[in-house]
């Protein structure tokens, strides 16, 4: 049976947790390889993808209080639900229940991740909360705890506690760092205007699959992971992939002018993220980044081009 919480345990955790207010910044990410299997019993698909954190960031702020809430500014502003269907108000619920103290906080969330968008910000302002809330309240617990409470709330999140590049598995959750030599790769991020629903994008990808539509399926990300070892922007583009892809296409034909336009700019690879609709080209270095970024813009083919370096290290106190 599970014991009970107590006041004294409120108060001591008080004692522990920050008086003042626990600001934390979290990463997007992007899939460099994402092998999607068939789908298993509990629904989901088998997955072997490579996470790669870049430096796109959404931050959040916790401070004590009374009950629970959450207000937000910037990306999704009006559009996203601050209720008990956010995933920022369920992780702070899910640490509050492990560890047995009240969900009392006061949350606001400053955006820049776009909304659906492939690049799991919903999944990475859980993790910010997890981590927030940690300190909050003072929980104090490690890192491979957050990130067991993390999968329960999303097939991303546990990633996201950890940042870096790293080896997802099972549905994405069962993550394990990429051991490689310290090397910073380049990004050009084009955001494209509306979100794609995941689900609908593998519910695509199985209907291409049953009409025999779909390429074949990526498999093992083993020459990905060995690109990366090589530390060249040139073999690593040649790496990359994404079983997701030919869905979010279909879905949304747009993208594929968003794709031709990076490598008419001079992008060494360019790949729908995740389940799109955002795009992200493999730049040589910042400089390239920049230029790719511009001749994009100017384009008119997405929202916005931003650049971005990765990897970087998942949810931190600043």
């Amino acid at each position: 049976m599970t014991e009970a919480w107590r006041p004294d345990d409120d108060d001591d955790h008080q004692r522990r947790g920050a008086a003042g207010p626990v600001k934390v910044r979290v990463p997007a990410k992007i899939n460099l390889h994402l092998g999607v299997g068939p789908v298993r019993p509990d629904g989901y698909h088998e997955l072997s993808t490579v996470y790669h954190a870049i430096s796109i960031y959404d931050e959040l702020t916790a401070r004590r209080g009374d009950t629970l809430t959450l207000t937000m500014e910037g990306e999704g502003t009006g559009e996203l639900a601050l209720d008990e269907s956010n995933l920022v108000i369920r992780a702070a619920r899910a640490l509050a229940a492990y560890a047995r103290v009240p969900a009392h906080a006061r949350l606001h969330l400053r955006k820049q991740i776009p909304l659906a968008g492939g690049l799991a910000g919903g999944s990475a302002d859980a993790a910010a909360t997890l981590v927030a809330c940690d300190t909050l309240w003072g929980t104090e617990l490690s890192r491979d705890e957050l990130a067991g409470i993390a999968a329960g709330i999303g097939s991303d999140v546990p990633f996201l506690i950890y940042g870096g590049t790293a080896l997802g598995t099972g549905r994405g959750e069962a993550v394990s760092p990429v051991l490689a030599r310290p090397t910073s790769w380049y990004w050009v991020v084009a955001v494209a205007d509306g979100g794609l629903s995941t689900p609908a994008v593998y519910r695509e990808l199985d209907r291409l699959r049953a009409d025999r539509a779909a390429p074949e399926p990526l498999g093992s990300p083993d020459s990905l992971l060995a690109a990366l070892r090589q530390r060249d922007p040139g073999v690593l583009a040649k790496a990359l992939g994404n079983d997701l892809q030919a869905a979010s296409l279909s879905l949304r034909p747009a993208l594929s002018a968003t794709l031709a336009a990076g490598e008419a700019a001079g992008a060494l690879a360019g790949i729908v993220s995740g389940s799109g609709p955002t795009c992200v080209f493999l730049a040589a270095d910042g400089a390239h980044a920049s230029r790719i970024a511009a001749e994009l813009s100017a384009s008119g083919v997405c929202r916005a081009a931003h650049t971005a370096y990765g990897p970087v290290a998942g949810a931190r106190v600043v």
